[in-house]
């Protein structure tokens, strides 16, 4: 399929940065293709894509002639290109409850360092983590979860009664560890769940993936 707009991801899909950027483009239901990076063999750092990208990251987004990088910025940039009601708004409609979903985004890729460290995205889509958390590890897992209790309202299957990319994002971090078999509160599994069976996220999950390489 050829369209006029392209997302850049990871070849092995473990990024959560190019989850949510994926999701965004499914529940926008805009046509798109995708092009794979290998950060193990350092294409990102290839000219063309480095300088049209300026940060040489993944994920990226070519939209025609424009391309940005930043997940963050590039579901911005989709919320406002492509406008509710045509397409699923990412956000909340309400200023207060914009604002909070931002502050999850931003708070779930500034925050938990520790509990990435120890609980990549490989242990997710690979192999499931071998060893139990520090006690450091412990401590972010521990203020994750007290977080989507604050967050998640008892039977609530989204933040803000309807979806957002903060739900989809949310759920992936709070899987890094149900998915190793950590303990996670009732309600908060339920959201989980309710948000890892939306479509847009089973085509990321279900993504054929190939052999992993550490890089």
């Amino acid at each position: 399929m050829s369209t006029d707009i392209t997302l850049y991801g990871d070849r092995f899909w473990i990024s959560p940065y190019v989850y949510s950027c994926f999701v965004a483009l499914r529940e926008k239901e805009l046509a798109f293709d995708v092009s794979e990076i290998a950060l193990d063999k350092k294409e990102q750092h290839h000219p063309e894509y480095r300088d049209r990208t300026i940060t040489a990251k993944v994920p990226a987004l070519r939209h025609g002639d424009f391309w940005l990088a930043e997940s963050s910025a590039i579901i911005e940039y989709l919320e406002e290109a492509f406008p509710a009601p045509k397409h699923r708004a990412l956000l909340p409609t309400g200023v207060r409850e914009r604002a909070r979903a931002r502050q999850i985004i931003s708070w779930l890729r500034s925050d938990l360092l520790v509990l990435r460290e120890e609980r990549p995205t490989t242990t997710m889509f690979y192999q499931r983590a071998s060893r139990p958390l520090s006690e450091a590890g412990q401590t972010a897992a521990d203020k994750l979860l007290r977080a989507a209790n604050l967050l998640i309202a008892e039977g609530a299957t989204a933040l803000f009664g309807g979806f957002s990319i903060a739900d989809a994002d949310l759920a992936f971090m709070l899987q890094r560890l149900a998915l190793n078999g950590h303990p996670v509160p009732d309600k908060v599994r339920a959201f989980v769940n309710a948000q890892w069976a939306r479509p847009s996220v089973r085509a990321f999950v279900e993504r054929v993936r190939p052999a992993y390489e550490h890089y």
